[in-house]
C-alpha cells in the first residue's frame, strides 16, 4: 500500500516554478531513504499546487528520520519560492474558475457570500493512502471535514 503525505503551498505556483520544483520533487524521491536504504518513493506536483509524497510501504515504510528530512525538503523549496506549504489553515477548492486556495477568513466570506455551498469541492489533505486520492480527496463540502469547522 502506498502511504501519501499532501501539503498545499499557500497559493498557486506559475508554470516556471512548477517546472523547477516537479524536477526537485523527482531528484529528492530517487534519493529518498530509510536507514541508509533507498525507499520505493515518488513524488510530483498537481495543480501547481499540491505536492504530493508516496512511499510504497509493502517495500519499506519511511520512519522518523525518513520523513524529517522530507520536512528538511520541503522547508527548502519554502524558502527557494517564497511559498507556504505547511500552513494548514490555507483551503482549497474547486470552482466553475479552476483551483482556488484562500485562507480561513477567506474562505468564511467566499461561504457567505454563497460563492463556496454543500456542493463545492474541497480537498482533504490529511488523506495517508495513494487510494483514497481519487474517492477521498476532492470531496463536496457537505461531507467535509471543514464542514464542521466552518459552521
Amino acid at each position: 500500500m502506498k502511504r501519501i503525505w499532501i501539503y498545499q503551498a499557500d497559493r498557486i505556483l506559475s508554470q516556471e516554478e512548477s517546472t523547477q520544483i516537479s524536477a526537485e520533487l523527482v531528484a529528492f524521491a530517487d534519493q529518498w531513504k530509510v536507514h541508509g536504504k533507498p525507499l520505493s518513493a515518488s513524488a510530483e506536483l498537481r495543480d501547481n499546487l499540491f505536492v504530493i509524497l508516496k512511499v510504497d510501504e509493502d517495500i519499506a515504510a519511511a520512519s522518523g528520520c525518513s520523513v524529517d528530512s522530507s520536512v528538511r525538503f520541503l522547508k527548502g523549496i519554502e524558502e527557494r519560492y517564497a511559498v507556504q506549504l505547511f500552513d494548514r489553515m490555507q483551503f482549497a477548492y474547486r470552482s466553475t474558475k479552476g483551483i482556488g486556495v484562500v485562507n480561513r477568513s477567506g474562505f468564511e466570506k467566499l461561504l457567505a457570500a454563497g460563492e463556496i455551498d454543500d456542493n463545492t469541492l474541497v480537498f482533504d489533505n490529511t488523506i495517508t493512502y495513494d487510494h483514497q486520492l481519487e474517492s477521498a480527496w476532492a470531496v463536496p463540502f457537505k461531507d467535509s471535514w471543514h464542514k464542521r469547522l466552518f459552521v
